[in-house]
């Protein structure tokens, strides 16, 4: 098999999170047609512990370890040279050496760029064909940022969206193709660099529905007499912090008013400070847990009421799987082809999102169940169809 040189800026596994459910499947479905040399970073130390899983599958694999504080201090050298501070943020020379030895050794002539700040460690002089998972317009979401900054915090994010766009722009005009999670992403970015248009296309992520399934049996990790509203979600990254904040503190007080027996949990790890800060007797911070079908599966419903969003959200997608009824933002719905058959709830306002609630609690008495959204899900976001999509892609 010709082999392919694979650069993540996360470690692909567990896949537990966003980023690393799209990298893992990519990952795993490209072995069996390339053999595969991977090199990222580890930034919770963890992830050392599943280093083997991806050994196994790899034929050559290359951690290296991230300390987020630190790397947070070096991007500062941004500032002096003119880089978006992502870029020194990711910038190694023990994996600049990795891969300046693996691309001769091997002789490999193709690489697949996971995240754009992974692309520093290529350059011309490795004539090699360069794929680039952009995933979202990550320049676009630090725009988005600013917004709720103020003085140097909103310059800096400004400014990182603009220096990191000029870096998505070169990297996509010296790539052979550009991919992005959904058809809007990849729209927003067409508009955005119109001369690279012609090499940028969209991929979308899926769901193991067999795993996200309802016709498992899970045993309900809630209490008897209650009714669950879920959030799931890494607890640390910021949108998902504004997004349950929000409907804790302007949804949900609201609601649980008239429907005592609510109560709202937050699943997922590493919850900061300010998550922390919302449980009481209604609102349930779980912090990680080994499994969050169970949450799902037993959930009356499902919200994601994401503010700022780039993207497809797998949040979104694993409930419809799970066959839950979904009430969300539209930021959190784009990238998902909506439509009338769907069981989901649309709206951005707090009292648009307080009535939806009320309406569907008064109607269902017991946990909603929508084969709709599971139908969809199938028949739309499947691995399968979609890893299909890149490795024709790379191999035109």
């Amino acid at each position: 098999m010709q082999d392919l040189l694979f650069l993540a800026h996360r470690i692909p596994y567990p896949p537990n999170k966003g980023d690393k459910i799209r990298s893992y499947h990519f990952l795993k479905y490209l072995t069996s047609s390339y053999t595969v040399h991977l090199g990222t970073f580890i930034d919770d130390p963890n992830d050392w512990q599943y280093t083997d899983k991806l050994d196994a599958i790899c034929a050559e694999t290359r951690y290296l370890e991230l300390n987020p504080l630190k790397a947070k201090i070096k991007s500062l050298q941004g500032l002096l040279t003119g880089e978006p501070l992502s870029l020194p943020y990711y910038k190694n020379q023990v994996m600049q050496d990795w891969v300046d030895k693996t691309l001769k050794d091997h002789g490999i002539k193709k690489v697949l760029i996971f995240s754009s700040v992974m692309a520093q460690f290529i350059n011309k002089t490795h004539d090699v064909e360069m794929f680039v998972d952009f995933v979202d317009v990550d320049s676009d979401k630090w725009r988005q940022y600013a917004k709720s900054k103020k003085a140097l915090g909103a310059w800096i994010y400004q400014r990182e969206s603009k220096y990191l766009f000029n870096h998505e722009k070169k990297i996509a005009e010296e790539a052979k193709a550009s991919f992005f999670v959904s058809e809007q992403e990849a729209d927003l970015f067409k508009n955005l660099a119109p001369e690279v248009s012609e090499k940028v296309t969209h991929i979308n992520n899926g769901v193991d529905t067999d795993y996200f399934s309802p016709e498992q049996s899970f045993s309900t990790p809630y209490p008897t007499n209650v009714d669950v509203i879920v959030f799931t979600g890494a607890m640390d990254y910021w949108a998902n912090v504004d997004a349950v904040k929000w409907f804790a503190e302007d949804v949900f007080p609201h609601i649980v008013k008239t429907h005592p027996t609510l109560k709202f949990y937050i699943v997922g790890s590493r919850p900061t400070k300010e998550v922390a800060a919302l449980a009481n007797d209604t609102v349930v911070v779980t912090g990680a847990v080994d499994d969050v079908r169970p949450y799902l599966a037993h959930a009356k419903l499902a919200v994601a009421p994401l503010r700022i969003a780039r993207g497809i959200q797998n949040k979104v997608l694993e409930a419809m799987a799970m066959g839950k009824y979904v009430i969300a933002t539209s930021a959190a719905m784009e990238g998902i082809p909506y439509n009338e058959t769907l069981d989901v709830a649309e709206g951005d306002d707090a009292n648009v999102v307080i009535n939806q609630l009320d309406a569907l609690l008064q109607k269902h008495s017991a946990a909603i169940v929508s084969d709709n959204n599971r139908n969809f899900v199938t028949a739309m976001f499947s691995w399968e169809q979609n890893v299909n999509r890149l490795l024709s892609l790379m191999q035109k």
